[in-house]
């Protein structure tokens, strides 16, 4: 007899982890949240497609020599908080009019499709916390 075990979904838990802004620092940054998102028994689809955004952008525009930028998972109820923190809060992202010639800066249209609702905190200097929202339920 095959019995399916499964894990209860997770209604509450967090996962921080402190990388290089680089490439390969936003690429471990989507790698390891995935993997907690699956060991929590979470769906991974929208959320790993926002973590990788973020963090992407978090090692390309918030990038400062010598300093790292943070991810933080939050799952609180139906709703899972992705945060990614860098070092250049000068620096607020924001969504660009697109056009056809353009071949980047699509990300935050992205996590903006994605996401119940993102926006950005300010702080502690000289960081800044770009947030994203993703809802459990499905709806």
């Amino acid at each position: 007899m095959n019995r399916e075990i499964t894990q209860p979904r997770a209604r509450s838990g967090q996962f921080a982890v402190q990388l290089s802004a680089t490439r390969r620092g936003a690429r471990l940054a989507r790698l390891l949240a995935t993997e907690q998102l699956r060991s929590w028994g979470l769906p991974l689809d929208d959320a790993s497609q926002v973590i990788a955004e973020l963090a992407s952008n978090a090692a390309l525009h918030g990038y400062v020599p010598g300093r790292d930028f943070r991810i933080l998972l939050t799952v609180t109820g139906d709703t899972l908080r992705i945060e990614v923190a860098d070092a250049r809060g000068e620096r607020l992202p924001r969504v660009l009019e697109q056009s056809e010639t353009y071949e980047s800066g699509r990300g935050l249209l992205l996590v903006e499709a994605l996401a119940t609702r993102w926006g950005v905190r300010h702080g502690p200097f000289p960081r800044k916390t770009v947030w994203a929202e993703i809802s459990l339920t499905g709806s």
